[in-house]
């Protein structure tokens, strides 16, 4: 196991939903019970763990090995580091984060180094690291399993709650053109302890929502990862359960089915504090849909015919410009826009229902997140 894993877990634990990949069977009550499993989940807080989805556990700990060793194994060189470092003005994480924020060139230590991968980071041995080159091949395998393989089946799960056929949203809403992750990416991440006197910095992450359809997380146990939970209006720490996948429902899911889907709103935050000394390791799948689909509800599922839209959250500020009669943005220009500034420091804040949240404009369109 990496030396960047620790067994040694948070003091707070959230209730969700749990279900595995496996249960999707033949067996009408093995599928009627996982399917009002995630529709809780998903109406709820939009956050799920999956189990016995088919990576063995030892390949598992493999990935994180070669994570660590690439972000705690100085085989960066400081000219790839140069030449590799992300562009997030161009609506892009592709490549290499240095320690200092988010955003080229600027920002004070934060901690987080990644690198990120996107197809052509897959295709062109020159825009990843060099270090990397004689684990490609396992490293490639493990993440088109994921995507190929893992994801498939969870939208399969997801179209079943939409009453469409298994392979709708795969067929019709998941990108495939591209190596591994198609128009999304996977990323090596660590978060390194906070620098003498800013222990106390509680934030590693801001609130926010992923932008595209389904993030595959791998739980660690480093408790730093917390969700809103819309019924208790509150955040709250994610468990640690060995092996499981965390699911988050990305915005393209929200806005796609209307408002049934409910994005997951989350965040880093620093450990309690008898886990502060340590770094947190992850490793994490961001899937996104064809970037040439509007971002609009998909009318044929029987469930959006029946029960309507829901007008609230990201979906109800699309709804505005779409009762209007405005165009509304394919996916590629929605999560270009969403990237380019994300995590740059606070946005404005507002009050809805006496909480808190931070408010960003994209497109003319408002993204709201508890604070």
């Amino acid at each position: 196991m990496p030396n960047c894993y620790s067994h040694h877990q948070g003091q707070a634990a959230m209730r969700t939903s749990y279900g595995g990949l496996s249960i999707l069977s033949d067996d009408p009550k093995d599928v009627e019970k996982l399917l009002e499993d995630t529709k809780y989940a998903i109406k709820n807080d939009g956050f799920l763990y999956l189990t016995n989805y088919g990576i063995p556990l030892e390949k598992l700990h493999r990935q994180f090995a070669i994570a660590q060793y690439l972000l705690d194994g100085n085989v960066i060189t400081e000219e790839e580091k140069k030449r590799l470092e992300i562009q997030q003005h161009t609506g892009s994480y592709a490549g290499y984060k240095p320690m200092k924020g988010w955003g080229a060139g600027n920002g004070s230590y934060d901690g987080i180094e990644n690198f990120t991968f996107y197809s052509p980071q897959m295709e062109n041995p020159d825009l990843r690291p060099r270090a990397l080159e004689p684990f490609m091949d396992e490293v490639k395998d493990f993440w088109t399993y994921a995507h190929d393989n893992v994801n498939r089946r969870l939208l399969k799960l997801l179209s079943r709650v939409l009453e469409l056929p298994d392979d709708y949203l795969w067929e019709n809403v998941q990108s495939h053109d591209g190596e591994v992750c198609a128009e999304g990416y996977f990323r090596f991440v660590c978060y390194r302890p906070m620098e003498e006197g800013q222990e106390g910095a509680s934030m590693r992450i801001h609130g926010h929502h992923d932008i595209g359809t389904t993030t595959l997380l791998f739980s660690v146990p480093i408790t730093a990862l917390q969700v809103w939970n819309t019924k208790a209006d509150k955040w709250q720490w994610v468990k640690y359960k060995p092996g499981a996948l965390v699911i988050n429902l990305g915005e393209s899911l929200e806005i796609l089915t209307g408002g049934h889907f409910l994005a997951t709103k989350h965040r880093v935050v620093a450990p309690p504090k008898d886990q502060q000394h340590l770094p947190r390791l992850s490793c994490a799948m961001f899937c996104s849909a064809r970037g040439d689909l509007k971002v609009s509800p998909l009318q044929d599922s029987p469930l959006i015919q029946r029960e309507g839209l829901l007008k609230k959250g990201v979906y109800g500020e699309f709804a505005k410009l779409l009762d209007a009669g405005l165009d509304v943005p394919d996916h590629d220009t929605w999560r270009k826009a969403r990237r380019a500034y994300a995590q740059q420091g606070p946005a404005k804040q507002v009050t809805i229902k006496g909480v808190r949240h931070s408010e960003e404009v994209f497109n003319d369109i408002k993204v709201y997140v508890p604070v």
